[in-house]
């Protein structure tokens, strides 16, 4: 996938191995409700854009229609999807509605922002900003106004992902020096590292119950997806795969996991059950397919 062009790529944990690819699925069935649908990137038309699909592979839709890259989809709510976009030149933060109408810019920065994620009440979003000349995690309000600073890290600090209940962001660093898990407070103190393993460990999210995080290491040689306990207690590897898995997205109901793996010769999207078992591709297309999100419950 020519997300390498979106100058945030390099941040990608597991993901930089990855060609990233996806999408089967039939045709266009319309929309369908949103915690029935997932959200990725594919250059099956050429370059990055947005899809949308059923959680079957289903109800294919292109919803950026844009010659720029779009990449990283979230959705902060069952209206709206924030995603980036390089269609002025920089990478910026924009956000459209589930449909795909309504494109706007967030974010104004005269350097790469990237990777949004609103806060659970809608109210403000976390990404990811090189403004100050390193790779930091910033909170602004819904509307891109109130920009604040929240890391002060010699490293590299990205992929932020908010706690149901909206009292912590985990998120990847590099402070330690290789990518780890940390745990911090909403306007940045508290800060914990959740994994301490010499491997990489980054892409956390958490469980929609707020008592487990997902993410992706190669602490067994290969990116897998794991498990652990929001304390970082209980490691489990749920993919246990030779290929690289990874960039995992829990279900609204907590009962699956959606990923994108390369087990197939080409880097497909995945979803299996929230214990690993019952992995499934859902796409099965000779393109670039990654970065599913599950489109979150109203």
């Amino acid at each position: 996938m020519k997300t390498a062009r979106v100058a945030i790529a390099f941040l990608l944990v597991a993901c930089l191995a990855l060609p990233l690819a996806a999408c089967g699925g039939g045709e266009d069935q319309g929309p369908t409700p949103a915690a029935a649908q997932i959200a990725f990137v594919s250059d099956r038309d050429g370059n990055d854009e947005i899809y949308v699909m059923n959680v079957d592979g289903t109800g294919l839709t292109n919803l950026t229609n844009n010659p720029a890259d779009d990449t990283y989809p979230w959705s902060p709510d069952s209206s709206q999807i924030a995603f980036n976009s390089d269609r002025e030149g920089e990478t910026e933060v924009y956000v459209m509605n589930a449909d795909g109408t309504g494109q706007i810019k967030l974010s104004r920065h005269p350097a790469i922002d990237a990777i949004p994620i609103w806060s659970p009440d809608g109210t403000r979003f976390a990404f990811v900003s090189e403004g100050d000349g390193d790779l930091e995690i910033y909170l602004a309000n819904a509307d891109g106004s109130g920009l604040t600073r929240l890391t002060h890290n010699p490293g590299w600090d990205w992929y932020p992902a908010w706690s149901p209940d909206g009292s912590k962001i985990v998120f990847s660093s590099r402070v330690d020096g290789n990518p780890e898990i940390y745990l911090m407070n909403p306007d940045g103190s508290g800060l914990t590292n959740l994994t301490d393993n010499p491997a990489d460990d980054g892409i956390p999210a958490w469980s929609p119950d707020g008592t487990r995080i997902a993410f992706d290491s190669n602490r067994d040689g290969n990116y897998e997806v794991y498990v652990m306990n929001a304390d970082g207690s209980g490691l489990t590897n749920l993919t246990n795969n030779p290929a690289h898995d990874a960039y995992p997205s829990w279900a609204p109901d907590g009962s699956q996991i959606a990923f994108f793996s390369d087990r197939d010769g080409n880097t497909e999207i995945y979803v299996m059950s929230a214990d690993g078992s019952e992995q499934t591709n859902l796409t099965n297309n000779p393109a670039s397919d990654g970065f599913p999100v599950w489109l979150r419950s109203p």
